[in-house]
């Protein structure tokens, strides 16, 4: 099984140490987010997890701790974008902080195990086709020795981050806003020699040279652990979606990075409230267990061939 830290909240910046003790005490319990009396006793033993994938803006507060993971298998997918304040409030510089801690932590576990994102794309009077591709020409010239692969997504809109992009005038992007784009970054990244793709995108990019991704991406964890992998799709994935199965361990409405195009959260008074609310030695991410709630072990076991077929003989 792959776990996903994740895709609900950035758990690197905020809570590296809860999951470290999570990994200690080897399970995490993770209330569902359509039945918040529901919650899940997550197995985090060696045993059944194949690979972990980490999700993150900034991992600084994970990169001297890493040792804890040393007999884990993972991959970070680390997003960089070339956004102010205006539209990223919370994250720290990107020239004197985050590109650095991205370098870092490549120096640390490699290039292999570390994807740069660049999404999402969202164009308004500021942020214009002209400025993304100067923005991501910068930052291809400085990260290209430090990844092999840089994943890309054009903005989607949510009824619950409505409210807090309405400041920021998104403009829609037409067949032809985003033709010129993919064009241009596919012949930044592969000028840099890196790898493009497409984070759940349904239109074809093929003849840019762009592919659909798989953000978590069990050919990755083959090549990294060498041994074959059996794992599904994701059936709790939009259609256009490449990621394999997964179990993602975070909650929503947790992070506090504030984004304005973020999915995950759709109220600042809840991130808050929620946030008062963290122990780094609870099992769970947030709160804590009521009497109305349930905890069931979620059936979970290792997708290694090599294990299936040593089970059969």
């Amino acid at each position: 099984m792959i776990i996903s830290a994740s895709r609900r909240t950035d758990i690197p910046t905020y809570y590296s140490e809860w999951f470290l003790n999570r990994i200690k005490e080897g399970y995490a319990y993770v209330r569902n987010p359509m039945n918040i009396h529901q919650i899940s006793k997550v197995s985090l033993s060696l045993d059944v997890i194949d690979g972990i994938v980490f999700w993150t803006k900034n991992p600084i507060p994970m990169i001297e701790k890493l040792s804890t993971l040393d007999n884990y298998t993972y991959y970070f997918q680390f997003t960089i974008t070339p956004y102010d304040k205006d539209v990223e409030p919370n994250i720290p510089s990107k020239k004197d902080i985050i590109i650095p801690a991205f370098k870092e932590l490549s120096d640390l576990i490699g290039p292999s195990q570390i994807i740069w994102r660049y999404d999402p794309i969202l164009l308004n009077a500021k942020y214009t086709l002209d400025f993304h591709i100067n923005a991501f020409e910068e930052m291809a010239s400085c990260l290209h020795k430090h990844t092999r692969k840089c994943t890309i997504s054009f903005l989607d809109f949510y009824r619950n981050t409505a409210n807090n992009m309405k400041q920021l005038h998104i403009e829609e992007f037409t067949s032809e806003s985003i033709d010129k784009l993919s064009k241009a970054l596919s012949e930044i990244a592969h000028r840099y020699d890196l790898r493009i793709d497409t984070c759940a995108e349904a239109f074809d990019l093929k003849q840019y040279g762009i592919e659909h991704a798989r953000c978590i991406d069990e050919r990755l964890f083959e090549t990294l652990i060498n041994v074959p992998l059996r794992i599904e799709k994701d059936k709790n994935q939009r259609h256009e979606c490449g990621c394999v199965a997964s179990v993602d361990i975070g909650m929503y409405n947790t992070c506090r990075n504030g984004c304005r195009y973020c999915y995950a959260n759709y109220s600042e008074k809840i991130v808050a409230n929620n946030s008062e609310k963290h122990n780094p030695d609870s099992p769970l991410l947030f709160g804590a267990i009521g009497e109305d709630d349930v905890i069931k072990d979620r059936e979970m076991a290792s997708n290694k061939e090599l294990q299936l077929r040593l089970e059969i003989g």
